[in-house]
């Protein structure tokens, strides 16, 4: 049992830049990081009871539509990750999302266990510019701990790209946590014919601000592919591909599959002959790619977050943290 007390409750906002719409937590007296209930339909819920289902069809992965939904995407975003399972030790969290923000909850035995959102294609980067992005997005994704190395990340990363069949390109969100490139790699092993899709992206995503994401991981497999990574996104800030360079990024690039497996956070050892003979038998279509690769660069704003009780501060904003 826990006293109700003014110093254990506090007011945090459901939205993004939205401080009208606000969510009423109760904290642990004893460590006001710790979220113990929230205040819904004039009773106290806790966390765990309000991401539970008696609703049958909520089965897999469904789209945000509802109020009580968008209730639901804040508590595994803000207050799971945020305060319970993730930020204590990696001090990186979530923004709350927007009131129209694009996203679905993965739902299994009528419980909410994971999701993911998305900027849309010529949806507005921020509210303080005119900028839209450039192609989808995938922006956050988050996993319970309780329910990874079970295959949930990739799962959603292929929901992900099915759903934008008619798009050349997609964007991960950078940076792209050590985490999420490894779900990245088993994904683009399991499925090559997206790994010339799948692009980490910088806000709007022009063809200077993406790296190509299978590129990056088979460079990263060899001692001189990692020196050579940093060299391309040092070169993309001073110079953009020409036309001819993304139209064979786009159309002649051809892709070796990878030397790595990898199963939820356990790496198996990658084969170094085989990264090295792989890297130093690619043909001209892959040297195509990486001239488009030289022409990228990666940046991402971070904030701080003070605690509970204050709208936003100024620690990581975002970062990917899952482990399927």
């Amino acid at each position: 049992m826990v006293k109700l007390e003014d110093s254990c409750v506090c007011f945090v906002p459901l939205y993004r830049n939205n401080p009208t719409c606000k969510m009423l937590l109760l904290t642990d007296p004893k460590d006001k990081e710790t979220v113990l209930a929230v205040y819904l339909n004039q009773c106290w819920w806790p966390v765990e009871d309000v991401l539970k289902t008696a609703d049958p069809s909520r089965d897999g992965l469904i789209s945000v539509q509802t109020f009580q939904e968008r209730i639901v995407l804040f508590v595994l975003n803000y207050i799971i990750f945020g305060m319970l399972e993730e930020s204590s030790a990696n001090d990186a969290f979530f923004l709350p999302h927007s009131a129209t923000e694009c996203a679905k909850i993965l739902w299994r035995n009528g419980e909410a266990v994971a999701f993911y959102s998305v900027k849309m294609k010529g949806s507005l980067c921020n509210g303080t510019t005119s900028q839209c992005y450039l192609l989808p997005v995938l922006d956050t994704i988050f996993v319970r701990r309780k329910y990874r190395r079970d295959g949930l990340g990739m799962k959603m990363l292929h929901d992900f790209c099915q759903s934008f069949m008619a798009e050349d390109a997609l964007g991960i969100s950078c940076p792209i946590s050590a985490a999420m490139y490894q779900v990245c790699q088993k994904f683009l092993q399991t499925y090559p014919e997206e790994q010339k899709r799948l692009w980490e992206v910088e806000a709007p995503g022009d063809w200077s601000q993406r790296v190509n994401i299978w590129l990056k991981i088979q460079m990263e497999s060899s001692p001189s592919g990692k020196a050579e990574v940093g060299s391309h996104i040092e070169n993309a800030q001073t110079s953009k591909p020409r036309q001819s360079d993304v139209d064979r990024m786009n159309e002649r690039v051809e892709y070796i599959p990878g030397v790595g497996k990898v199963a939820g956070g356990d790496t198996e050892k990658k084969d170094d002959t085989a990264a090295a003979g792989t890297l130093n038998s690619q043909g001209p279509e892959q040297e195509d790619l990486e001239q488009g690769a030289r022409n990228t660069q990666q940046c991402k704003g971070f904030r701080k977050r003070a605690g509970p009780g204050g709208l936003v501060g100024d620690k990581a904003t975002k970062q990917f943290r899952i482990i399927p």
